[in-house]
């Protein structure tokens, strides 16, 4: 008599996946755990004890924490710049990945709201935002576009959800899927309006420090020159940050998930948008070397400090990480090639993190006055494990929902199996 042995109930799996026994999933899962809880207790220094609990001070109001935000918001861009593709434009193929995007960029947000409420330093008035809103500042802006592209988010998470096997088998909860994909153009556009200015304000909030020469920048219309920086340089990372943890999970999971064509299609259009930052970064550097400085009474060198503020940051910054993935993104062979598709997508990602460390830290590190000196910042080991707390908070969900939800269409079809679009 013939017996089933599989060790897993596969109602439990997108049709056609297997997903292995628990025991690895779930020591693999405890280990997410013990960074996650290290990163609680840390979480609970600050809440409990105040700011001074961080390397923060005085000089560095803005530190790690801000830095992690503002990078973990750009390389989240993927979801709205991909939705924006999927269901604006029009461009069929990105089907196959969109659902990872969303959930990337879910992660990614829901993350940086962890690290503000603990940046903010009194989380009990983390409200005053909303309800005693400063009208006059950026932040005010980016406050509601972010806790509303949130929003956005996790109604574009739904519909992953309810396609489970057997949430779908739910007359209504099947009903709500359909009509949530039917109106899913909506909440991309929605998605597309919001991440793309608060952004750019995000940006546009350096560009307006007349008194940090190293931000400070001239404007167009209202906006500073970092207003648009800030969205293109998102633009250009989100999708290949998509593309990496993709490639990741095949790695971990020994599966195919996303056809390489796919992921060449990603490369191609952040290339493409790569190319436009870094012609309008390399115009901004100019201007701003040549024109900004001089205003201020500064010249190129004086924005450059030692080995840690060094100029090598603004050379690996747009060449090694800027031109020179372009470049690789852009040459349709370098692209079918994985490993050269994978390491121009780690530069890619690697140039907006420094820049958004060099705007963020730099700047504060820069003296603004005569008598003041180059500031030095090293976060301690609560600033880490905070980053940590958000970094397993975004593992742990990406792991549970490549268990249970199916978010590869292709995945079945790549791995032997039929139609995945059954």
């Amino acid at each position: 008599m013939a017996t089933n042995t599989r060790p897993f109930d596969a109602d439990l799996f997108p049709e056609g996946c297997e997903r292995g026994p628990l025991k690895p999933f779930m020591i693999w899962m405890g280990a997410l755990s013990v960074i996650l809880l290290i990163g609680l207790y840390a979480a609970f220094l600050v809440l409990s004890r105040g700011l001074g609990m961080t390397a923060l001070d005085d000089y560095f109001g803005f530190g790690l924490w801000i830095t992690f935000d503002l990078g973990v918001i750009a390389l989240g861009a993927g979801a709205f710049f991909t939705g924006f593709l999927r269901y604006i434009l029009n461009i069929d193929p990105l089907k196959n990945i969109i659902n990872l995007a969303v959930i990337i960029g879910f992660i990614c947000y829901t993350g940086a709201m962890i690290v503000l409420v603990l940046d903010i330093g009194q989380p009990v008035r983390a409200w005053f935002g909303y309800w005693h809103a400063n009208v006059h500042s950026m932040l005010t802006e980016v406050i509601f576009c972010i806790t509303c592209y949130c929003i956005v988010l996790i109604i574009e998470y739904i519909p992953v959800i309810l396609e489970q096997k057997q949430i779908n088998r739910q007359p209504l909860l099947h009903a709500l899927a359909h009509n949530l994909h039917v109106v899913m153009p909506l909440f991309a556009g929605m998605g597309a309006f919001l991440s793309t200015f608060h952004q750019g304000s995000l940006g546009g909030m350096y560009g307006v420090l007349f008194g940090r020469p190293y931000a400070f920048r001239d404007g167009f219309f209202i906006w500073p020159w970092t207003f648009f920086l800030f969205v293109l340089s998102a633009a250009a990372s989100g999708p290949m940050l998509t593309v990496l943890i993709a490639a990741l999970m095949e790695k971990m999971t020994g599966r195919k998930l996303v056809s390489h064509d796919i992921k060449a299609l990603m490369g191609k259009i952040a290339g493409t948008m790569l190319l436009v930052y870094i012609i309008f970064k390399i115009l901004d550097t100019g201007a701003w070397i040549f024109s900004v400085a001089p205003r201020s009474g500064l010249s190129f060198g004086d924005f450059f400090y030692g080995w840690i503020y060094g100029k090598w940051l603004l050379f690996a910054e747009i060449v090694l990480c800027g031109i020179l993935p372009c470049w690789m993104l852009l040459s349709k062979s370098r692209r079918a090639d994985p490993t050269m598709l994978y390491v121009a997508g780690l530069l890619d990602c690697a140039g907006i993190t420094i820049n958004r460390y060099v705007m963020t830290v730099q700047t504060l590190a820069m003296p603004s006055l005569p008598f003041d000196g180059w500031a030095t910042y090293n976060p301690n080991w609560v600033e880490w494990a905070a980053c940590g707390l958000v970094v397993a908070y975004g593992a742990m969900l990406l792991s549970l929902s490549y268990r249970y939800l199916p978010v590869f269409p292709q995945e079945t079809q790549l791995n032997g199996g039929g139609n995945p679009n059954h």
